[in-house]
């Protein structure tokens, strides 16, 4: 008999862990290849994890409602092959305890027992250049951790790094009272600070809790949260900028009014602003393919697919982004038939993994609500977020030989996110403007 690992699948680019909503399968159930074991979600989308191999389930390693690392073996399956493979490591059972128990270091866990023993022996006293998860960082800044703080925590995780239970270990020692210079590895001044912020940091924790006035209390569902994370994790990790523009959209709101009925009776759906301004922007990306990267500590990873995203809002008010993947090689209905795809897809909930992963720039069309403008916040690991605004008749000067004049015409705002690490002001308007002229020279009389 063998048995198979089931491995938590890699989601996303941007993604390093899932959680778990429900398991499909109990130990001792028999499973088929590709059948359904159990149901994750990330801050992206909810998915279905299926079976690598036809067996019996041996072993389940988590539970509902634990947040596991990508990569991370979450069940054994007993398979009929017989084993002709190397055998394989065997963890000791004192080390599976610890695995079972501390899931988030369940990666770092497997990687000490691969490594050599020379190799295991790291410094845990605080050093700077120290590698965080976003996780680790996120955490740091909702219960106001300072860097020096972080960095004289000792890190219990591969090569010293500082795990989640390290730091809520820290934060609630903090709290308490009990974390001592020894432990923490930090001056006498800065163990003062903290004994004095201990107070103050209580005294804040009880009036959150504590509400006046005619209120209701409503808790954030499990996307919320999840959205919630990875935006404060976009603005920590990344100094955004934003750019402003304007553009004339007369010309393309004339044409779809023209085309629309026909548009939809011959090709079966509905023609949108969005794939024209997908289309323009893919155009742009083309010009300048520094907008279509992302950053890898002091890499630029230039992307050559331009897949992109488009930010859309479900029925429940929370948002997702839905990807059209190598959207430079559709045609204006084939950008229509997806985007109205993805759109369907999402508010029905019938969104795949693989539809909202792999994003290389995003668009969001603020001005479906009304909105004339916004500053966005980026999608890592993208470096920039493009954001539309509502159409609106205003009167503009209009330049022409025989002199100017005032019209009528359909203007719209745009707006750009980036990332100033790597996009600088020059490159960001100048791309930004490059969309707005797009827009404003689309051509009345084109064909489909």
């Amino acid at each position: 008999m063998a048995v198979v690992d089931l491995i938590m699948p890699k989601l996303g680019e941007s993604i390093m862990e899932a959680t778990i909503l429900k398991w499909m399968k109990q130990p001792g159930d028999t499973v088929e290849m590709d059948e359904t074991v159990l149901e994750i979600a990330t801050d992206k989308v909810d998915s279905e994890v299926p079976s690598t191999a036809a067996g019996v389930i041996e072993e389940i390693l988590f539970n509902v409602n634990d947040v596991v690392p990508i990569g991370t073996v979450i069940a054994r399956i007993k398979t009929g092959a017989a084993e002709t493979s190397a055998p394989k490591t065997v963890v000791s059972a004192p080390m599976q305890e610890v695995v079972s128990s501390q899931p988030d270091q369940v990666a770092e866990v497997v990687e000490t027992i691969k490594r050599p023993a020379a190799a295991q022996a790291q410094p845990t006293n605080g050093a700077t250049n120290r590698f965080y998860s976003p996780l680790v960082l996120n955490i740091a800044a909702s219960e106001g951790v300072s860097m020096v703080d972080l960095e004289n925590i000792p890190g219990t995780g591969n090569e010293g790094r500082v795990t989640k239970k390290d730091i809520l270990q820290f934060v609630s020692e903090r709290k308490s009272g009990k974390a001592s210079s020894n432990e923490l590895r930090v001056s006498s001044r800065e163990n003062v600070s903290v004994t004095n912020e201990s107070p103050k940091l209580a005294a804040h924790n009880s009036q959150l809790t504590t509400y006046s006035g005619n209120v209701e209390i409503i808790e954030m569902d499990r996307m919320r949260k999840l959205i919630a994370d990875h935006m404060v994790r976009s603005k920590h990790t990344s100094p955004h900028v934003t750019s402003f523009t304007e553009a004339d959209v007369t010309n393309m709101v004339m044409w779809r009014n023209k085309v629309k009925k026909d548009f939809e009776k011959r090709e079966g759906t509905k023609i949108t602003f969005t794939p024209l301004f997908i289309e323009a922007v893919v155009r742009c990306i083309k010009k300048f393919p520094l907008i279509n990267c992302s950053l890898d500590g002091n890499n630029i990873i230039i992307k050559k697919d331009i897949n992109i995203g488009m930010a859309t809002a479900l029925p429940s008010g929370n948002l997702i982004v839905p990807v059209i993947k190598n959207a430079d090689q559709l045609n204006l209905v084939g950008l229509a038939k997806q985007v109205n795809g993805l759109a369907d897809a999402a508010r029905n909930g019938k969104l795949k993994v693989d539809d909202t992963t792999g994003g290389t720039f995003t668009m969001t069309n603020v001005g479906t609500f009304g909105s004339l403008m916004g500053t966005p916040i980026i999608n890592q690991p993208q470096v920039a977020i493009l954001a539309v605004g509502a159409i609106k008749k205003r009167p503009v000067v209009i330049e022409s030989p025989s002199g100017d004049s005032i019209a009528i015409r359909h203007m719209m705002y745009l707006s750009m996110s980036y990332d100033h690490r790597i996009v600088d002001g020059s490159l960001g308007a100048t791309f930004l403007t490059a969309v707005a002229k797009e827009m404003e020279n689309f051509d009345g009389d084109r064909e489909y």
